[in-house]
């Protein structure tokens, strides 16, 4: 539970600071409205993060809609949206209302009462669904062409998808006020390339660029195939074969002859319609991303990067470019001049690909570190108070020898009341004679019986006992000690636990202190008791009583007087020390019980600060990158000068107060998630909006990796090599997501692209770099941002035969289809050959 509450604040600290306009940041516009379509059911993931990093990085992202084409209920979150069955007719569909980003989603300026979580009316009406035949529980050896023949035989899917493309027509037109220009739509589908539904692509494809022409002058497609290595498993061949043959039909669709009729219009009515297509390759561009970089490597985003990718490449092709990206000489891009520049020298188009990686204030370890530094920083001031002698100590629990003592003497009936058993009636009325050659327990018998201890033991013994059973110490202490918590420094568990422990440390145990008084109340207890017997030993004739001559009666009652005096003060004595031990008793039962409890909450501390410390350094990983560094120790030296700041501003014993941590006593009884969820508040309230974390993602950065020079004497970075190790680390993080036979790609064109202020100190830095041997074309997407920068390279002029993939797959593919495999719709002569 503390590990989610932790993780859930930190997501929704890093979301709020993604939220653009709470930093100062800026976000981009797009020109023209765009569409993504999504094909297939293994792409149905991708949606969702698509959307959301539209969403961040654009300020009129709130009219981009999203088509999702898959089987049946293929996109759970689809289905709030509503599409078009198999008749062409709205379907309603259940499901939540609202995607859950997770603490993920930027917030604006509701603050941190929006729990980074999507509004639930804009989901409803960004995400439709058009039908497709199912592809479950068909024969894998026919299911792409078993999925193209129904699709074409059954006449429903055409009109269903009829209906939701003139549907969402309708719904885009609605946010027309968002966009600078109505003429073009950008529309980008999106793909696996193993999803046997993309057989239908050219199908899916026109029939929505022949609707969308409807509404617009222009339809400029895109197509982004990606390609997931890590996930075929077990069915490696097959998935790969499946691949090779979308692969192998995609270089048909982009050949400059290609040509496609068909009758894919529908009318309300049941009429077909022929659309038509070429000769011309059927995408603007094609791109191909894999969860595998050209290094062969995985990146540690996967196929998150890709999304990204996605997301920034739409916003490069279509973005609103202000006047003064071309009065400050930035580079921008331009798609003309890329498609060019990916043609090779045959003529022959190439397919492109692109790599992404950021540096941005990494919100979320900082928000763990923080948490847990404010923590530590918590507990050592609960573990400060100090000062307090053994005498202190036990004054403090009331455990002082008179104190005990005293209170012992408080529950005792008043010693006056002995006098008062003179008056009890004797058995019989024996003569002065007949006693004084008794003992004096024996002429109490002859006089009283047992009645003088009855008495006593009602009286005095039983009442007093009655009223030491009623002491609490827990509940007497309960008021001192949370009166104590309060004081500064206080006295807290931590102090309770070294004070009741049988040894403890500087300044004495109270438990030991008490169990010694208790050793020194038993011998008391034991002399006295045998004083009593020694002197109920001795003879009535040697006891110093008056004796009257000649009045016996009178020697008799002075003897009386006698007895009670001398032996019932001893027994009201030995019944004081026997109380006081057993207050003492009682005592040391609680001062264990005390002891168990504050250790507990001693123990439990430590585990929290344990398990906060872990969380937090599992936050910043082991990257060792320069955005990464030194989180720990700058923000140790932060969170401590931040809430010494608030202590002199609102005096010492602050954070201990009920606006801030409350008893931290009382908090531990309800559980160790408890603290954790109150300092989870401070932090976001106190320490996280103060002025050290709103400064700019460069100077911010700087400050922490010089922070190391004053723990160990390192040299300190100097600007310059931190903007170059920044510089390669983004170089380095954003290589191609493609793997490619180098030695066989007859043409290479690449093109960066920064997203970030062009005024900072780094992105000046960057644009110089390299700059006597770039080969590249460089170009920056001027934002307003304060809280990093992010790098794009898109690099061109491949074919599919130069992929790694490709190379892999074909073995697979011509071995399946020797074997009856039907891997395509059409038939293989009006593909082109395998390369």
């Amino acid at each position: 539970m503390i590990r989610t509450e932790a993780l859930v604040y930190a997501e929704q600290y890093a979301a709020h600071e993604e939220a653009l306009h709470s930093k100062g940041d800026g976000r981009s516009s797009i020109h023209y409205p765009a569409l993504f379509l999504f094909l297939g059911d293994k792409v149905s993931a991708a949606i969702e993060p698509v959307l959301m990093r539209c969403e961040r990085k654009w300020d009129n992202a709130a009219g981009v809609l999203a088509l999702h084409a898959g089987t049946h209920g293929g996109y759970a979150g689809s289905q709030d949206a509503g599409g078009a069955g198999l008749d062409g007719k709205e379907q309603p569909l259940s499901g939540s209302a609202a995607w859950d980003y997770k603490g993920q989603q930027p917030i604006g300026s509701e603050g941190w009462d929006h729990k980074g979580r999507q509004s639930a009316g804009g989901s409803r009406e960004r995400v439709m669904t058009m039908a497709l035949p199912d592809t479950a529980g068909r024969d894998p050896r026919t299911v792409r062409q078993d999925v193209y023949r129904e699709f074409h035989e059954d006449g429903r899917y055409l009109a269903g998808m009829n209906r939701t493309l003139r549907q969402i027509g309708n719904r885009i037109a609605d946010y027309g006020r968002l966009y600078s220009s109505f003429d073009v739509i950008h529309l980008s589908i999106i793909t696996r390339v193993d999803d046997p539904l993309n057989v239908l692509l050219p199908e899916v494809a026109l029939l929505a660029r022949a609707v969308l022409s409807q509404s617009f002058k222009s339809v400029q497609t895109d197509l982004y195939t990606l390609i997931n290595e890590r996930e075929q498993g077990d069915n490696f061949g097959y998935s790969s074969s499946v691949g090779l043959a979308f692969l192998r039909e995609l270089e048909g669709m982009q050949l400059p002859d290609y040509t496609f009729k068909a009758p894919l219009l529908v009318t309300e009515d049941g009429l077909s319609i022929p659309v038509a297509h070429g000769p011309s390759a059927l995408f603007d561009l094609v791109y191909l991303l894999s969860d595998k970089n050209e290094r062969g490597m995985t990146p540690v985003n996967g196929m998150e990067d890709n999304y990204e990718i996605i997301a920034h490449i739409s916003l490069l092709k279509n973005r609103v470019r202000p006047s003064s990206d071309q009065a400050s000489g930035h580079g921008g891009y331009n798609n003309m001049t890329f498609k060019s520049g990916i043609r090779g020298s045959t003529g022959r188009q190439g397919y492109a690909s692109a790599g992404f990686s950021a540096v941005r204030r990494p919100s979320k370890p900082i928000a763990m570190a923080v948490l847990y530094h404010a923590f530590h920083v918590l507990a050592a001031k609960l573990q400060t108070g100090g000062g307090f002698s053994l005498r202190d100590r036990q004054a403090l629990l009331g455990l002082t020898p008179e104190a005990l003592r005293e209170r012992a003497a408080g529950l005792l009936p008043d010693e006056a009341g002995i006098a008062e058993m003179t008056g009890l009636m004797s058995h019989g009325r024996p003569s002065y004679s007949e006693l004084k050659p008794l003992s004096l327990r024996e002429a109490e018998a002859l006089l009283f019986g047992d009645g003088g201890e009855a008495y006593f033991r009602s009286n005095f013994a039983d009442v007093s006992a009655a009223r030491a059973a009623a002491l609490d110490p827990a509940r007497e202490w309960a008021a001192v000690l949370a009166a104590q918590e309060q004081t500064t420094p206080p006295v807290t568990f931590y102090q309770l636990a070294e004070w009741t422990a049988e040894q403890g440390e500087a300044g004495g145990s109270v438990l030991n202190a008490l169990r010694q008084h208790m050793g020194g109340l038993r011998s008391a207890l034991a002399s006295a008791e045998e004083e009593l017997e020694q002197l109920y030993a001795q003879s009535v004739e040697r006891q110093p009583f008056q004796r009257v001559p000649l009045l016996d009666k009178r020697t008799v009652r002075n003897f009386i007087h006698y007895l009670f005096e001398s032996i019932y003060s001893r027994k009201y004595e030995i019944l004081r020390l026997k109380l006081e031990l057993d207050i003492a008793l009682r005592y040391d039962a609680a001062l264990e019980q005390l002891h168990a409890e504050s250790r507990a909450k001693v123990q439990t501390m430590q585990a929290l600060e344990e398990e906060l410390r872990s969380l937090a350094l599992a936050s910043i990983g082991r990257s060792g990158e320069a955005v990464d560094q030194n989180i720990m120790e700058y923000y140790r030296t932060v969170t401590a000068e931040v809430m010494l700041d608030i202590e002199t501003r609102r005096g010492p014993g602050i954070f201990f107060s009920d606006r801030f941590m409350g008893s931290i006593s009382e908090l531990l009884r309800q559980g160790g998630p408890a603290v954790v969820r109150r300092l989870i508040e401070v932090c976001r309230r106190e320490l996280l909006t103060a002025a050290p974390f709103v400064l700019p993602f460069e100077e911010e950065l700087l400050r922490r990796a010089n922070v190391a020079a004053a723990y160990e004497n390192r040299e300190i970075v100097s600007r310059e090599e931190l903007f170059k190790q920044l510089y390669l680390g983004l170089e380095d993080g954003a290589a191609i997501n493609v793997r490619l036979f180098e030695y066989t790609q007859e043409h290479r064109h690449e093109e960066k692209y920064f997203f970030g202020d062009s005024s900072s100190e780094f992105l000046r830095y960057a644009l110089n770099a390299d700059g006597t041997t770039r080969i590249y074309r460089l170009g920056v997407v001027h934002e307003q941002r304060r809280s990093g920068v992010e790098k794009l390279n898109l690099m061109g002029g491949f074919h599919l035969e130069d992929l790694l993939y490709y190379r892999n797959g074909k073995v697979y593919y011509e071995t399946y289809v020797q074997n009856g495999y039907k891997l395509h719709g059409v038939n293989e002569e009006q593909l082109p050959e395998l390369r």
